[in-house]
């Protein structure tokens, strides 16, 4: 699980949480707003748990969604284990830099988005398209 930033065409900023699974990287969700607090990260997860079941391990950097006692709580009371990644080694968490660098570069860098809503449908289309109608080389296509 990791987190983007982008601006609109305007200039107001926006944040994207990105949800990944590192073993069939499949694009689980995504959730596109002007603020992610980890309140917001827990929604996302239930959301994404409701259909998938709950993870062994959430590995995530150390930004200020991911360090809150709200969501290290959410974890313990559902044996998950956080794991973070240590400052500055984002090669410990390199899938989803590696699934972040080919988002921005095939989805957020194509568009200009005039409002948040547009961002979603968007970004919305490019998951369906990265997880069923993309192959994956180290999945053997």
């Amino acid at each position: 699980m990791d987190s983007m930033s982008d601006t609109l065409w305007h200039g107001k900023r926006y944040r994207l949480l990105n949800v990944i699974d590192e073993y069939n990287r499949e694009f689980l969700d995504v959730e596109v707003d002007t603020y992610l607090p980890a309140r917001r990260v827990i929604y996302v997860l239930e959301r994404i748990c409701e259909w998938r079941g709950y993870p062994n391990t959430i590995r995530v950097d150390n930004g200020p969604e991911f360090i809150s006692t709200q969501l290290e709580l959410w974890c313990s009371s559902h044996n998950i284990f956080l794991d973070f990644i240590r400052p500055g080694k984002l090669t410990e968490n390199a899938r989803v830099e590696r699934f972040n660098s080919s988002f921005r570069r095939e989805c957020l860098n194509c568009y200009i988005f005039g409002s948040l809503g547009e961002v979603k449908e968007i970004v919305q289309e490019w998951m369906i398209d990265y997880n069923h109608h993309r192959p994956h080389e180290a999945l053997g296509n």
